[in-house]
């Protein structure tokens, strides 16, 4: 029985505020207070940069900075799950280096997983990491990583060992995104936007201490990395305050966002702007049409029931539970969502919705849906993938028959040819 409660924690924190929280600071400063303090993540352990606290009064200390005005910690890119996989699987030294300045916000994240080979088949990863000499020495291709221009270090999985069943061959590194040897090359998307990167790597080095675990463990780490990643699917369309203050440490939280964000902005478009929809139908007059309205109330009633799994979810993580299959539950209704969204709009707008631009229904928000919405069936593991996670885990059903689990994976038919 935890000895923490609401109260405590509440009075606890209020009193290191009055003693602590200083406008005059800048933004590093004040979260560099934060961490050292444990309150930036409080549900981390106390040796690093946590408190213990359950994760369900994480909610409490969220609302203690908000009510003084005080910045949290950094969340930018993939560093919440670079924190969260080196807590689970890294070393004193890992946690020693990164932890701190991650929610600092000091080094930035990217996730160097999927391949042009192997998206939804991640263990299926080509990108090689060979011992040589006294280092690794990683060759090799990633896309569609997010931010990774903007990245210090990269959480990074790589075949070492290519004898071995897939899922066995791959191991994780902790890789420095700043040295020769890695070109970050932007991918234009059809939307108008470049979020997303093309990685390659040509003898890139990582000194032995940054592979977590050991060799060949790197699925099995993974699979932490995504469940974080699934339980948290579209966080990013969550609408984030921007403090309209003069004072230095809102100006700089200011530009870190807009910094932060600018990959993100047609998120929102990707998960279907269902709440355009009431809006759309009253202004063409299309809440009238009987066939029109029958598929709004479909989408209504999918996207309501989809909101009630997710606080379940919520509730689940707030009581400690470890993330599990219920990720690909709700990364799977989004993606249904988004779908029922898109033909719904299209119903509303007809042949409109194809323009773009000034002459396009809401300068171009309905047709950027459209054309955005097929990414959310694809991005973190394809809806096809999490059927298999659901049929495999949550209801138990046998596993699809595989020719490439249990051979090496240097006999595995592939596009690409490993030496």
């Amino acid at each position: 029985m935890s000895e923490h409660t609401e109260e405590s924690v509440r009075a606890e924190l209020r009193a290191w505020l009055d003693e602590n929280w200083d406008l005059d600071l800048g933004l590093f400063e004040w979260r560099d207070r934060l961490a050292v303090s444990g309150w930036g993540a409080p549900q981390w352990p106390k040796k690093w940069y946590g408190r213990d606290l359950p994760v369900g009064l994480v909610r409490v200390v969220e609302e203690e900075l908000k009510r003084v005005g005080a910045p949290g910690v950094a969340k930018k890119g993939a560093a919440i799950l670079a924190g969260a996989t080196i807590q689970a699987h890294g070393t004193d030294l890992h946690r020693e280096k990164f932890l701190r300045r991650s929610l600092t916000g000091e080094d930035t994240w990217c996730q160097l997983f999927s391949e042009p080979g192997s998206g939804s088949d991640l263990a299926g990863a080509t990108t090689r990491a060979d011992f040589k000499g006294n280092k690794w020495i990683v060759n090799g291709q990633k896309v569609w990583t997010t931010s990774a221009h903007l990245a210090d270090y990269g959480i990074l999985l790589a075949r070492t060992d290519w004898n071995v069943p897939k899922h066995k061959g791959l191991s994780y590194f902790l890789i420095d995104m700043r040295q020769p040897g890695v070109e970050v090359v932007p991918l234009r998307q059809m939307n108008g936007h470049a979020s997303f990167n093309q990685v390659f790597f040509t003898d890139a080095e990582i000194e032995p201490e940054y592979m977590l675990e050991e060799e060949g463990a790197g699925w099995k780490i993974a699979t932490t990395t995504l469940m974080h990643e699934r339980r948290g699917a579209d966080s990013m369309k969550r609408n984030v305050q921007v403090t309209d203050r003069p004072e230095r440490i809102y100006r700089e939280e200011a530009e870190e966002i807009a910094v932060a964000l600018a990959p993100y902005t047609w998120y929102p478009q990707r998960a279907g702007r269902v709440d355009l929809v009431l809006q759309r139908a009253k202004e063409t007059g299309k809440n009238k049409d009987p066939a029109v309205r029958q598929e709004i109330a479909k989408l209504m009633y999918l996207a309501r029931a989809t909101e009630w799994a997710a606080q379940r979810a919520r509730t689940a993580q707030e009581q400690g539970r470890q993330p599990g299959p219920e990720g690909s539950v709700g990364k799977l209704a989004n993606s249904e969502i988004a779908k029922a969204a898109n033909h719904v709009h299209t119903m509303i707008s007809g042949a409109d919705a194809m323009l773009s631009g000034e002459d396009s229904p809401m300068d171009g928000v309905i047709s950027e849906v459209l054309i955005s919405t097929p990414a959310i069936s694809i991005a973190g593991g394809t809806d096809e993938i999490q059927k298999n996670i659901i049929s495999e885990r949550v209801l138990k059903m046998p596993k699809e028959p595989r020719l490439d689990v249990d051979r090496p994976f240097r006999d595995v038919p592939r596009n690409t040819v490993s030496k």
